[in-house]
């Protein structure tokens, strides 16, 4: 019986914030894909998926990251380990996921494997990993061609379909993770054979290290060693110092080199005899391309597994670094030999017993087991989507001393204004295969969830997009890799005050910094997406893909400006995200009572333009975007979508007593509201409630409120079963059409995936429902909950008869997003759609996907499969829904 610490992990999380002991350093920072990347592209037109197909990914070197499956590395990715498998059918190893890129894909990228993300603490100490491999030979070319012949009016061909899976011939795969101490590691490799008959599996531990000395870089021609032992791989590296991964049983050591096959891509000579596909041709095809003296810069250890019907099969390996090559080559023969018996044991047993207590601690108690499965799962999620990012800009437009010279137009075209970028960090990513990079406003959400587990990572997270090798010199922030220069919703001030909230409410240096750096983003926006100075903000394409008739970032079909609701709301909310930031911190230092001063009046300003100039329609009740034209005409685009619902979202409530504490604030808006009473609506409603007055500051006003409501609330608009839709439900019978310069641009609801090619098609903001802006809708109806209690009830669902307050809509509508993921009455997951073997098969059924966004009808996953970044608000959802009712969490600010 193991005695269980139940504070073992708040203890190792505590060391590491302290800088005690780096239990940080090690971590799943491998991507799952660095292939089809920005960073690998070096072409001319910036045709990442044609320049590093999946085919290359095999034979040639990556210049910024690696990638693999199961993978580790340390934080600055020295080294790597990562899982190979083969059936002996297959006509390479599986190293890496396969899936397509936009081009071939007919929905854009889409990775056609099923592998799970089952566990990981926020220090990494205990980590489970799941993949089904099939036994018959992968579809690589099925896929491909299938998925290539289909339109956007058809669904993606899915490795399901090939029929690989059926009667069960797969390998369950899974890999265990136990951390003995921050830079030791006990892994367990798990294969089960699910099939009606016996097979055999190739299993390939690898450990190599990411080439770093081959792009002709002044002091960087140091090439380290990766040397065959026994059952071991031995890595030396003058920095990391040595490294030895273990196995049990009686692996064979194979090694070669991390270089490229030039012979194999090109037909040239390469700069090793054994280059990086050396063991994949050794294993498939038999061929003499490892290493006979068992050296190089990459490693594997060979099993050959074989297993009955429903047998399961073990590999232990134990991955340790020594310090320095001395105290390994003295050590007395014997006495380094790694534990992989009753030690192993003991470790895999305590971290995992201590990952549950954790959990156990950290999940609301009460919470439906179901759930709580469902929170860990998320969690794993976000934590494995912790990814190693290098990229420097300049190298990367320059390019490197031995490489030939980029065409000269990379230098007007993708990223080039973003020269000063210069990025080796672990970051938080969307998704560790379609969207191996970070993204602004996806990583803002992330870290809101990333702080239930570890707020120290969430907060060191925001701070570094704001940091001058990120944030370019004007104030802007970088939006992802694809296009540095696109822009995100500004809500880096939200989620810096919810991280805050979180963290306990008193690192104020944190606040102190985010908000220094975020006026100068504020700055930005202000000068360069309001375009007339009349505080509506145009902002373009916003994160929001094809939610408009058109792309939102070009150029427009006619002269004219295209004011944004949605800009404009997220500016609103912006301001006052500033306003209580400054509050909170006029608290400690009464200087930023004038910076409050300034959001206040700012807010307004904005608030109230959105009614002067326009964008609300008092008749339809909703907020449209609007297009001016150069000629003096207004064009209201009249599509009910959540561009019209995100105002509500500009709301914070400020109490007497906080008033009384900042009297400068009090006296200005008493004299704004006495000199600019038109922002009575805005600025003006007071309620009293727990003793004090409360003043409500909102882009809509009570009145408004109640009506957008009742388009919000209403099924056949916006109210799905799992959540809120992003496009009124009205617009299938009604679909909206302008007419511009001759041509009819059109939105229809669309539940599912995207039959349109705006920015790209890999996604739909017409009709499936998305977790980020149904988060902020709920804690929107929770602050005005907050505000107006049982004074305000409303129909809900519209329809019903039935009348509840905001704070209960808010705790149904998070239900139904939660009921994505939960069995529902017939024991079937909304989240696997029409998916029979996900559905009905135990194996399966349990293993939970969070994707990108979810069909607005049948609530089934669509987009990125592995998107658990913003879809991990689930999480918060959960918290919120099983909170203790005496002591329900702020969901707004309390100063």
């Amino acid at each position: 019986m193991i005695e269980v610490d139940p504070g073992a992990e708040r203890a190792r999380l505590a060391e590491a914030n302290s800088g005690e002991r780096p239990w940080r350093a090690w971590g799943p920072y491998l991507s799952e894909r660095a292939w089809g990347t920005v960073r690998e592209d070096y072409s001319e037109w910036g045709t990442a998926w044609d320049y590093f197909p999946h085919d290359h990914a095999r034979s040639r070197t990556y210049r910024w990251n690696e990638d693999g499956m199961a993978g580790i590395s340390d934080e600055s990715q020295t080294f790597c380990f990562a899982l190979g498998l083969w059936n002996g059918r297959d006509s390479i190893i599986k190293e890496r996921m396969f899936g397509m890129g936009g081009d071939r894909g007919n929905h854009g990228e889409d990775v056609k494997e099923y592998w799970w993300y089952l566990d990981s603490t926020p220090t990494h100490s205990w980590m489970r990993w799941r993949y089904h491999y099939p036994q018959a030979e992968f579809p690589y070319t099925e896929l491909d061609v299938e998925n290539s012949r289909r339109g956007r009016k058809d669904p993606e061909y899915e490795l399901v379909d090939t029929g690989v899976f059926d009667d069960d011939r797969y390998w369950m795969v899974e890999v265990d993770y136990a951390k003995a101490s921050p830079t030791e590691m006990c892994i367990k490799i798990i294969a089960e054979n699910r099939g009606p008959q016996p097979a055999t599996l190739h299993v390939l531990p690898t450990l190599w290290f990411r080439n770093t000395w081959s792009w002709g870089l002044p002091g960087y021609d140091y090439v380290p060693t990766i040397r065959g032992k026994d059952t071991s791989l031995v890595a030396e590296h003058r920095a990391l110092g040595r490294l030895v991964l273990a196995g049990d049983g009686s692996p064979q050591p194979l090694c070669c080199d991390n270089e490229t096959n030039a012979e194999r891509l090109w037909g040239k000579p390469g700069r090793s005899r054994y280059p990086k596909d050396g063991i994949n041709d050794h294993v498939v095809d038999g061929a003499d391309t490892v290493n006979p003296a068992q050296e190089g810069t990459k490693g594997a250890l060979h099993y050959l597994l074989a297993a009955a019907p429903g047998e399961r099969v073990e590999i232990r390996l134990r991955l340790t670094l020594t310090l320095t090559a001395t105290e390994f080559e003295e050590a007395p023969a014997g006495s380094g030999t790694p534990d992989l018996t009753d030690g192993f044991d003991r470790v895999m047993a305590a971290r995992r017993a201590e990952a549950d207590a954790y959990f156990a601690d950290v999940v609301p108690a009460g919470t439906p087991k179901e759930e709580a499965e469902i929170v860990r799962q998320a969690a794993a999620g976000l934590m494995w989507g912790k990814q190693f990012f290098h990229f420097n800009v300049r190298r990367w437009l320059d390019g490197d001393p031995a490489s030939e010279p980029p065409p000269p137009g990379r230098r007007h075209g993708r990223n080039s204004a973003w020269w000063h970028m210069n990025s080796q960090d672990i970051i938080s990513m969307p998704d560790p295969w379609e969207y191996p990079w970070y993204a602004a406003w996806d990583l803002a959400f992330h870290c809101v969830t990333i702080a239930r587990f570890d707020p120290e990572f969430a907060k060191e997270q925001l701070l570094l997009l704001l940091r001058e090798w990120y944030m370019h010199p004007n104030g802007q922030l970088p939006a992802y890799e694809w296009a540095f220069g696109d822009v995100n919703p500004p809500v880096h001030a939200w989620a810096a005050l919810r991280v805050f909230e979180l963290d306990g409410g008193t690192d104020y240096d944190f606040l102190e910094r985010v908000m220094h750096k975020l006026l100068l983003n504020f700055t930005w926006w202000v000068n360069r997406k309001d375009l007339r100075g009349n505080n509506l903000f145009e902002g373009g394409f916003l994160g929001l893909d094809n939610v408009g008739p058109f792309d939102r970032s070009a150029t427009l079909p006619v002269p004219g400006i295209l004011e944004q609701s949605d800009g404009t709301a997220w500016m609103a909310m912006y301001a006052l995200n500033l306003l209580d930031m400054a509050l909170l911190l006029a608290s400690h230092d009464h200087v930023y009572q004038d910076i409050a001063v300034k959001f206040f009046e700012h807010f307004a300003y904005i608030a109230g333009a959105a009614y002067y100039h326009d964008l609300w329609h008092d008749e339809d009740a909703f907020f449209y975007d609007v297009l001016r034209l150069d000629g003096g005409e207004t064009v209201p685009l009249k599509v009910r979508s959540v561009v019209g619902l995100l105002p509500l979202a500009a709301t914070t409530i400020v109490s007497s007593s906080e008033l009384e504490r900042l009297p400068e604030l009090a006296t200005r808006i008493h004299w704004f509201l006495t000199k600019r009473p038109e922002y009575g609506d805005v600025v003006g409603s007071k309620r009293a409630r727990r003793g004090e007055e409360l003043r409500l500051l909102s882009m809509v006003g009570p009145d408004q409120l109640v009506r957008i409501l009742r388009r919000m609330l209403a099924p056949e608009e916006f109210l799905s079963d799992f959540g809120l839709r992003t496009l009124s439900r009205s617009h299938a019978a009604e679909p909206f059409t302008v007419n511009l310069a001759g041509t009819d641009f059109t939105v229809g609801y669309e539940p599912g995936e995207s039959s349109s090619g705006l920015f790209g098609g890999n996604s739909n903001w017409r009709g499936p429902i998305w977790f980020p802006v149904n988060f902020l809708l709920i804690e929107a109806l929770r602050r005005y909950g907050s505000f107006f209690g049982d004074d305000l009830l409303v129909e809900y669902p519209v329809g019903s008869g039935e009348r509840r307050s905001l704070d209960e809509v808010a705790d149904d509508l998070a239900s139904r997003l939660i009921g994505l993921f939960r069995d529902d009455a017939d024991g079937r997951r909304p989240v696997f759609g029409d998916q029979d073997l996900f559905q009905r098969d135990p194996a399966w059924h349990d293993l939970l996907p969070f994707y990108e966004y979810f069909h607005g009808d049948s609530g089934a996953g669509l987009g990125a499969s592995h998107q658990t970044g913003w879809t991990a608000l689930v999480v918060d959802l959960v918290f919120q829904l099983r909170r203790p009712r005496g002591g329900a969490e702020s969901v707004r600010h309390d100063f």
